[in-house]
C-alpha cells in the first residue's frame, strides 16, 4: 500500500514543526521532524511511503497534485498548524478531488487540538489522527487497505454516516528504541542542505532522545497538543548509535540538534549520553535544549563531549511573569546558569517571550535588561504566541484578548510571526514594536558587534552559521514589523 505523507505547500521556508510554526527571520527552518518518525514507522511496518517537505522544496500546489498523481496513493497524511490551517484544509481537499479514492488525513498541533472543527470544515478530509501519531497512522494504513473498521484505531477521529467519531486517545509511546532513527529517513527522503538552524554549524541534522516534557509553561505546544507532560527517552546506547549512524552516513554533517522539549531534564542520562560519545570517540559537533536550572559539572562533560551550544528560554526579567505561567525558573538560577555555562565554554542562545500574563512596559523593560546582562551569544525577541490547546490560549480567549479573526492571522503578509493578542496594558502593536526595539538594542551594542567580530574572525566552524543568519536577520534588524 502506497502512502504520501507531505508537510503542505504553504510560504517558502515555512517552519511548520517548530514550537511556533512561522517564516523566520533568521532563514531557520525545522524538518518536518514528526512527519519523519512516522514514516520511519510507516516503511518498517511494510508501507510504501513518499515523504515530501513542500515548504523545504519551494513546491507549490501543482507541483504536489503532479507528484501525488504520479504516486497514486491509497492514503495521504498532512501536517498542521494553526497558522496554517487554513492552506492546509484547502490542500487535502485540493488532493480529495484528484485523488478521491485516497484516504486523507490530517496530523499535527492544530489538528489534534481541535479535530472536529477540522473535520467539520473540510469537505475532502476524512480522518484526523491525534497527538503521537507514529502507530496510530500504521494502524490505520492496515484498517484502510483491509477496508477494516475503523472505530478500532486508537487515537483517530472521522467522519462516518454524517457523524463525527472521536475513538479513544492512544497511550503514549513508552519503547522509543523501537521507532526507526529519524536520519535515516532523512537519508532517503530529504535533502539535509535544505534545513538550517543557528544554533548549530550547518548543516545539521535534528533528532529527537525523548519526547514529553514534565514541566509546566502555560504556552508550550507540543507537551500540550502532541506529547504530554510525562517525559519518555530513548536508551542512552540508542541515542550514541544514531550519532555513529550520523557520522558514517553523512559527511557533510557538521552537527547533531537534539530538539528534546528539554533535553536536560534527567542530568544522569544526559552525562551519560557524554560519556558514551567521548568513550565511543563520537566527535561530531553537536547542540541541544536546555533548562536555565542546568548544573556547571553536566555542562562541563557536556562541552567535553562534544557540546557546543545550548537552546535555552530564559522567557522574562520579571520574576512574578514567570511564576504566572510556570516556568520553574527563578532570575538568580538563569544568572547562575549563564557563569557557568560561559565557564564551561558552552554558547547559550536565549529565547525571551514579551506579552505574558501581567506583561507591562516596565516588566518588558526588565527583559531586555535581563538579556543585556546575561549576555547569551545570541537572542531572540518575539511576542507570545498562543495556540490552540494550550493553556496560554485558554487565557486569551477567556480574557478577550484574541483579536484575530482569522487562524491565518497568527501570520503577516510575509509569513512572519504576528502577534494576535492586545491586553489592558499593551497592545499587540506595541508587543511587536517593543521587541524590534529590544532585536537592535541587543544586537546593535558595540561590545556586542565587537564580539562577534572576533568570533567569526578567530572560529571557522561558526563563520558560516553565523554570516548565513546575518544574511537572513539583516532585511529585518531595522525594520518595523508591525502590519496591524
Amino acid at each position: 500500500m502506497k502512502i504520501l505523507v507531505l508537510n503542505p505547500p504553504y510560504y517558502k521556508k515555512y517552519s511548520r514543526s517548530q514550537r511556533s510554526p512561522a517564516v523566520t527571520k533568521s532563514g531557520t527552518l525545522y524538518y518536518p521532524i514528526w512527519l519523519s518518525y512516522a514514516t520511519g514507522v510507516l516503511e518498517r511496518d511494510g508501507f510504501e511511503v513518499r515523504l515530501i517537505d513542500a515548504p523545504a522544496r519551494d513546491l507549490s500546489l501543482p507541483d504536489i497534485v503532479k507528484l501525488a498523481q504520479g504516486f497514486s496513493p491509497q492514503m495521504i497524511v498532512c501536517d498542521s498548524s494553526t497558522p496554517s490551517i487554513e492552506n492546509d484544509l484547502s490542500v487535502v481537499n485540493t488532493l480529495k478531488e484528484v485523488l478521491p479514492e485516497s484516504f486523507t488525513v490530517l496530523v499535527g498541533t492544530h489538528a489534534s487540538a481541535l479535530p472536529a472543527e477540522c473535520l467539520e470544515s473540510a469537505g475532502g478530509l476524512d480522518g484526523v489522527v491525534r497527538r503521537e501519531y507514529d502507530y496510530t497512522l500504521s494502524e490505520l494504513g492496515r484498517a484502510v487497505e483491509s477496508d477494516g473498521e475503523l472505530e478500532s484505531v486508537l487515537g483517530l477521529s472521522f467522519k462516518k454516516d454524517g457523524q463525527l467519531i472521536h475513538n479513544p486517545d492512544r497511550p503514549l509511546i513508552n519503547e522509543l528504541d523501537q521507532i526507526p532513527f529519524v536520519s535515516s529517513v532523512y537519508k532517503r527522503h530529504l535533502n539535509i542542505r535544505d534545513y538550517f538552524n543557528p544554533n548549530a554549524l550547518y548543516p545539521n541534522i535534528t533528532i529527537i532522545s525523548g519526547r514529553g516534557c514534565v514541566c509546566r509553561c502555560s504556552f508550550c505546544l507540543l507537551p500540550q497538543t502532541l506529547h504530554g507532560r510525562r517525559y519518555r527517552s530513548r536508551s542512552v546506547d540508542n541515542v550514541v548509535t544514531e550519532f555513529e549512524y550520523i557520522k558514517e552516513e553523512f559527511k557533510d554533517c557538521k552537527a547533531v540538534f537534539i530538539e528534546d522539549d528539554t533535553f536536560t531534564i534527567n542530568r544522569k542520562r544526559v552525562r551519560e549520553i557524554a560519556e558514551q560519545l567521548i568513550t565511543r570517540r563520537i566527535g561530531l559537533s553537536w547542540t541541544a535544549n536546555a533548562r536555565a536550572d542546568l548544573d556547571f559539572e553536566t555542562m562541563r562533560i557536556m562541552k567535553e563531549a562534544g557540546c557546543r551550544s545550548l537552546c535555552v528560554g530564559f522567557e522574562s526579567g520579571d520574576q512574578e511573569i514567570l511564576d504566572s505561567v510556570g516556568k520553574g525558573i527563578t532570575i538568580s538560577q538563569m544568572k547562575e546558569f549563564m557563569r557557568d555555562s560561559k565557564k564551561a565554554g558552552l554558547l547559550i542562545h536565549g529565547c525571551f517571550i514579551v506579552g505574558m500574563p501581567g506583561e507591562t512596559s516596565k516588566t518588558a523593560q526588565k527583559t531586555l535588561e535581563l538579556a543585556k546582562e546575561l549576555t547569551p551569544d545570541t537572542a531572540q525577541f518575539y511576542p507570545l504566541m498562543v495556540y490552540p490547546g494550550t493553556e496560554a490560549f485558554e487565557w486569551a480567549v477567556s480574557n478577550g484578548f484574541i483579536i484575530a479573526k482569522r487562524y491565518s492571522e497568527w501570520l503577516t503578509s510575509e509569513g512572519l510571526h504576528s502577534c494576535v493578542i492586545s491586553t489592558k496594558e499593551l497592545s499587540s502593536k506595541e508587543v511587536v514594536d517593543f521587541c524590534d526595539r529590544a532585536r537592535r538594542s541587543f544586537y546593535l551594542r558595540p561590545g556586542y558587534l565587537a564580539y562577534k567580530l572576533f568570533q567569526i574572525l578567530t572560529s571557522p566552524q561558526d563563520f558560516k552559521r553565523t554570516v548565513r543568519a546575518l544574511l537572513k536577520f539583516r532585511r529585518y534588524i531595522f525594520r518595523n514589523s508591525y502590519h496591524g
